[in-house]
């Protein structure tokens, strides 16, 4: 048979739950993993952060440049993979034997990372002078243009990976790839320790060393999921590497579609975040190195409520494809239970013990280190704070992913990160004495907006909308 020999004529739509408790174990069932592999992924930034911590504070900083401009690529090439998730859960909550629509599904968002990547590689040639335009010091932004490069080559494989992490979450396959996901962050770990310090013989790299480790560990990732597909059996019938390199450019158009205003809207989210970084940096370095410790506490709790919401995109999205509309409704609320949960675990012990979070990331004895502790200790009750508001709209924005309306949530991320919370960061940060924390006030605001908007917008569609 081959790839065009395509028979629907015999669906078989999936079942969904018919009690809450049944609907929530299917999520945890699911979530769980996806959220451990998301703790997992985060991982490798956070221990790039922490080793590199370890060389200076300045260091840090030029970090945390770099890492702003990897994930602004990150973002814009987010969307078409992450299509990848209502595509296939509808295509299966329809029919559970049509392998051929998810092939094509993933087989296109994989053509459109290969077709981003030449034109992203013009920015990161220019990153130094991105950072220079932003105001950072000279020599900083000479060491984070030389991390972003590093770290640009591992972009392809990250990317795909997290296709067909979509795709295998779509057919409830999740364990697996938190074991891959644990061996990658222990490779790059041990890639780290080499290239950073320079141990056994390998030459001290140091930012350039955590770059190499992160894009070597993407690709061997990558390889990883590649023979786990084709081992899988459950996986394997789906045969998604079939006539890779044959088009289907009707696909390639819905991936695109739907892919774009996921990448906005996450550009919308993730730029305003990073750009608080060059914020931070027209106050000062220490201050820049103290919020990138507070970002990577508040994103890896991000992760925990991320990785759910993922997990409920998938479900309502075979509700969807099912025609089930009780089964959107208990998936959607049982989703946003769970989120805001699994981020109150960071949330409530980050507020409470601030500086023992600070000393995990800087050497509390050493003197030099004492401001960059102190505005770490300011920053991160607020960012907990805001951790009620950042799983609610998470898990709205998802559950609007997972029905194919990615307009409306990126207007509406649009209006809540720039039109709110930007002016606010701004304002409070560089315009008045409140200085830097007036910046985390900002995140703050656009947090609550998004959740007010997002959520409304899920309510609307789900009980609303006829």
């Amino acid at each position: 048979m081959t790839d065009l020999a395509h028979d629907k004529t015999d669906h078989r739509k999936v079942e969904m739950p018919e009690t809450w408790q049944g609907e929530l174990k299917a999520l945890l069932w699911l979530g769980i993993p996806m959220a451990l592999t998301q703790l997992a992924g985060f991982a490798i930034y956070t221990i790039d952060v922490m080793m590199i911590g370890r060389l200076s504070p300045e260091h840090l900083a030029a970090a945390s440049v770099g890492v702003v401009i990897y994930f602004a690529l990150y973002m814009l090439g987010v969307g078409p993979v992450m299509a990848v998730t209502p595509l296939v859960s509808q295509a299966l909550g329809a029919d559970q034997d049509d392998v051929y629509d998810v092939r094509i599904s993933v087989r296109m968002a994989q053509w459109a990372v290969v077709m981003m990547f030449p034109f992203l590689m013009l920015l990161i040639i220019f990153a130094e002078q991105i950072a220079t335009t932003f105001g950072q010091d000279p020599d900083l932004s000479k060491q984070a243009g030389n991390y972003v490069l590093a770290l640009a080559f591992g972009w392809p494989f990250a990317m795909a990976t997290l296709a067909l992490r979509n795709f295998l979450a779509a057919i409830g396959k999740t364990r697996v790839p938190l074991v891959l996901a644990i061996i990658t962050t222990v490779i790059n770990a041990g890639l780290n320790f080499l290239l950073i310090f320079g141990l056994f013989g390998f030459p001290r790299l140091e930012l350039v060393g955590a770059g190499i480790a992160s894009s070597i560990s993407a690709f061997i990732c990558y390889l990883m999921y590649v023979a786990y597909i084709y081992l899988d059996k459950d996986a394997a019938r789906f045969d998604v590497f079939r006539n890779f390199w044959r088009p289907h450019w009707y696909r390639f158009r819905e991936v695109i579609k739907l892919g774009w205003p996921i990448s906005l809207s996450t550009v919308f989210e993730g730029m305003l975040f990073n750009s608080c970084v060059f914020m931070m940096g027209v106050i000062g370095v220490m201050q820049v190195a103290a919020y990138q410790i507070a970002l990577n506490v508040a994103a890896l709790a991000f992760m925990l409520p991320w990785g759910l919401s993922m997990a409920g995109a998938v479900r309502v999205g075979l509700a969807k494809g099912a025609g089930n509309k009780a089964a959107i409704k208990r998936a959607g609320l049982v989703t946003i239970f769970a989120a805001i949960v699994g981020i109150m675990l960071f949330a409530i012990p980050i507020a409470l013990s601030p500086n023992m979070v600070a000393s995990l990331y800087l050497d509390i004895s050493d003197a030099k280190n004492a401001e960059v502790i102190a505005l770490v200790a300011l920053f991160l009750p607020v960012a907990a704070a805001f951790m009620l508001f950042d799983a609610i709209q998470v898990a709205a924005n998802q559950l609007l992913r997972g029905l194919s309306d990615v307009n409306w949530a990126m207007v509406l991320a649009g209006i809540s990160f720039w039109g709110v919370g930007f002016p606010v960061a701004f304002y409070l940060g560089l315009k008045t004495e409140v200085g830097a924390i007036g910046i985390w006030y900002g995140l703050l605001a656009s947090l609550f907006s998004a959740s007010v908007l997002l959520g409304t917008r899920f309510w609307y569609l789900v009980w609303r909308k006829r």
